[in-house]
Order: C-alpha cells, then structure tokens, then sequence
C-alpha cells in the first residue's frame, strides 16, 4: 500500500464521509453542551452563554459531590467484581481447545444480541421478592425443614417459624448485581485476547521449574497479561460510571447515579446548563482517568492493549 501523502485524494476521500459523521453527530453535539455548561437558564427553554462557572461551582455541592463518589464506589465495585469473575473465565475459554473457542465467546457476546431494557427486565424478575431466587431459597427452606422433621428435630424451630423473603431490589447491591450482568463481557473479551496472545512456553518453564500453579499465575501469566487487564479494566469502569437504566430500574431514591442526576437535569429539571457541567464534568474525571492510565503504560515502556 502506498503512503498516503503519493495519494493525498484518496487519502481524503476515505478519510471525509467517517469525519464528517464524527463532526456532525458527535463533535458538534458536545461542543454545544460544552458551551451550555458556561451558561445560566433563562425563563424556561432559554440559555444565556455568559461564561460562567456557577454551574461548576454547583457541582462542588456535598449533595452532589456525594452522589458523585457513590456513583465512582459503585462503579468501581463492579469492575472489581466483572474482573474476579471474567479472569477466571478467560483462563478457561483461552485454554480450552481451538475449535470450542468460538463457540465460548459467543456465549459471552450473546446477550449483546438482545436489547439492554430487556435483559434489566429479565434481571428483576429473577431478584424481586416472588422472583425466581427468593423461589430457590424458599425451596430450600422448606426442604430443610421438612428434613428436620424427617429425623424429629422440626419442634426445635432451628431454622425459624418460616422463610422470610429477602429484599434483594432497589439497593446498591442491586444496582452492582445489574452492571456486573451488564458489563462483564467487556471484561472478559480484552483479557481473553491478552491470554491468547500469551507464550505459553512461559507457563511450561515455571512450572517445570517448580512454581506451583497459584504462583505461576501471580509472578508469570499476571504480569504479562497487565495491558488486558488495565484496558478490561478501562472498557468496563467508563460506561459503568455513566450508566443510567440499571440504577434506575434495580436501584431505589438511595441508589441513584451521576447519570441518572445528569437525566433529570435535561428533563424534569430543565436545567440543561447545569446538566452539561455534570455531564462534562464526569467525561473530565473519564479523560483524567485515561491519560494515568496512559502515563503509567509509557513509564512501564508501553505494551500491547487488548
């Protein structure tokens, strides 16, 4: 293929039908929102662009900030989450053999294949209290009741006068069950493409050299597979800290995101100045985030991201 500067027209005539989509739909959108964030609400539709940070210096507020740091826990604790599990099962999708390979990762990338309203619809009938896991628990319950009375220990009432459901909907937990669910193909799809690249010659040696396999896992595969992770991590954290539908339907008044802050802002609020500060204020922290992250792969001397 030649350079692009022996074919400048072709060059810019791949090049001008894709920036001329980003420009219209994306970077002008947010240039507008940008400029909105300086301005004050005027009357009830209108916006006065005075350059102002009042709408920034809002954002400070503890009641804000709060929910800001709550929404960052939250996010966080399912990308933890999405990587203890996705580890695992990129380890074994990796290691399975060639031909079943495709076939795994389709069953990961299956539920992008039906829409996100519906599998949080899916998700609420499994956890509310008549839903499919608070039927299990009684089931066990009652067994084990039943059992207890089988070899004559039921009058002891050890397991209670009955089962009580548990509230497993509208509450952080919830709300963290809800993007782990969501989320956790992200994690595992730049992890399984950081182990498929792995030599696993490496492993071969260190556990012929004694390592056991717990080790082997901490000192070899681990460190090699650290740009996966870090980018699992990245992938998975962002939309994770700007979802709105999963706290909305699976978390109560108390477990409210950022996002869903920024909606009512837009909406019920009609406070679209101040909804653009929240909002740019998150892709600031978004961008800050990714440019440690940055900053810390050129220090370590790069490496391959997934």
């Amino acid at each position: 293929m030649e350079p692009w500067r022996k074919a400048p027209a072709v060059f810019v005539a791949n090049l001008l039908p894709p920036a001329a989509w980003l420009g219209v739909f994306f970077v002008l959108p947010l240039s507008l929102l940008w400029l909105y964030s300086f301005g004050d609400k005027v009357g009830i539709t209108g916006i006065d662009i005075n350059w102002t940070l009042a709408n920034y210096a809002r954002a400070a507020d503890p009641l804000y900030l709060g929910i800001l740091i709550k929404s960052v826990w939250i996010a966080g604790a399912a990308t933890l989450t999405c990587l203890m599990i996705g580890l695992p099962v990129a380890l074994a999708i990796s290691f399975a053999p060639r031909h079943v390979q495709p076939w795994l990762l389709l069953l990961i990338i299956l539920p992008f294949w039906t829409n996100l309203l519906i599998r949080t619809y899916a998700l609420i009938a499994v956890l509310r209290t008549n839903g499919h896991v608070n039927y299990v628990l009684e089931w066990l319950w009652s067994a084990g009741d039943g059992l207890l009375n089988l070899i004559g220990l039921g009058g002891y009432q050890i397991l209670g006068t009955g089962f009580t459901p548990w509230s497993l909907l509208y509450n952080d937990a919830a709300v963290v069950t809800g993007l782990v669910y969501v989320h956790l193909p992200f994690m595992v799809l730049p992890l399984y493409a950081a182990l498929y690249r792995l030599d696993r010659s490496l492993i071969e040696a260190s556990l012929d050299l004694g390592a056991g396999h717990l080790r082997t896992f901490f000192y070899v595969i681990a460190p090699l597979v650290l740009p996966g992770i870090a980018s699992g991590v990245i992938i998975t954290f962002i939309p994770a800290l700007g979802a709105y539908l999963t706290p909305d339907l699976l978390g109560g008044t108390d477990s409210q995101m950022i996002a869903n802050v920024i909606e009512r802002q837009f909406k019920a609020a009609n406070d679209w100045p101040f909804g653009s500060a929240l909002s740019f204020l998150l892709m600031y922290i978004t961008f800050f985030g990714l440019a440690v992250r940055s900053l810390l792969a050129g220090r370590r001397g790069g490496g391959v991201s997934a």
